[in-house]
């Protein structure tokens, strides 16, 4: 039998734009009676339905994920404590008129505190590839060395597979887990380290989660890991950590900032040093607090306004 929960917000969302805008890459669209969202965290099976543009409700066989209520890990999750109409500037629709008038309608965008452990091995797998491809490695991912889950649900069997542990992934075969990696061994190499070495705790999250790290320590201290540059970092600390100040730049990103923002910075090549730059300009442009939650909204936006790419 499923539990099913009612979750408010105070804010309008949209389960579409944030499960597909590019943070997370382990939630697909069912259509059973209606249209569900369907993961697993941490082996609890979750089915999400959109009931109006501020309520949602959640079915699931537990009642707790990570020892946590379910409900108030949810809104944790979707980050439903952020109150969305503090995140840009009180001027930045008065300097940016039409670009304003673009991003009302990805205000509902939410920033997901997702696993740390996840995100690092997500975006290690992402690297230049498109988000479908993105999709479909870490559904090979997880199906290969995650944990299987069947589960009924309005009469239909779903079959889930658990983002697979630290130590599943650190005792992989390099030439199997390049499968998942757009048959690239440097990439699945760097990826069985990086699980070896939150395996032995070498990777601490729990240090990592100190709020009092400051940013460019934090991003140094993830970057000496093979295979995470600044951007992976940095996605790492916005997505995984909880880090809204983090301002992940990929291509999207430095085009927006060019286009929108008429940055001189953005038109150069993308080395670490542009990329610190235009990072201290998306602080100047935008509230330093929320730089990385603004961030993904215009990135989303840019997507789908500019270049009409689609998510999934």
């Amino acid at each position: 039998m499923l539990n099913r929960f009612i979750i408010h917000s105070k804010n309008n969302i949209s389960i579409t734009d944030t499960l597909f805008s590019g943070q997370s890459f382990q939630w697909n669209i069912e259509l059973f009676d209606h249209v569900y969202y369907i993961s697993i965290i941490d082996s609890v099976p979750l089915f999400i339905r959109a009931v109006s543009s501020n309520e949602f409700e959640v079915y699931s066989p537990y009642k707790q994920i990570k020892c946590i209520p379910l409900s108030e890990f949810i809104c944790s999750y979707f980050s439903l404590d952020v109150d969305t109409e503090k995140v840009f500037p009180e001027n930045f629709h008065e300097l940016h008129p039409y670009l304003w008038e673009l991003l009302t309608q990805y205000f509902p965008l939410r920033i997901l505190r997702q696993d740390p452990f996840e995100t690092i091995i997500s975006f290690m797998c992402a690297q230049g590839i498109g988000m479908h491809l993105i999709r479909k490695q870490i559904s090979m991912l997880t199906e290969m060395y995650g944990e299987k889950r069947t589960v009924t649900f309005k009469g239909k069997e779903v079959v889930l597979h658990n983002f697979p542990t630290p130590e599943r992934l650190a005792a992989a075969d390099p030439f199997a887990l390049s499968r998942c990696t757009n048959n690239n061994r440097i990439r699945a190499a760097n990826i069985i380290t990086a699980s070896r070495r939150v395996a032995e705790g070498k990777i601490d999250f729990e240090t990592l989660h100190n709020r009092d790290i400051p940013l460019d320590e934090l991003r140094r201290t993830l970057s000496e890991n093979s295979g995470i540059g600044f951007k992976i970092a940095d996605c790492i600390a916005l997505f995984g950590l909880g880090r809204f100040d983090a301002f992940p730049i990929d291509t999207h990103v430095k085009q927006y900032l060019g286009a929108w923002f008429n940055s001189a910075t953005a038109l150069r090549p993308l080395s670490p040093a542009s990329y610190l730059m235009m990072d201290a300009e998306a602080r100047r442009l935008l509230k330093p607090e929320f730089a990385g939650y603004a961030g993904h909204i215009l990135f989303h936006c840019w997507r789908k306004e500019i270049k009409k790419l689609r998510s999934f």
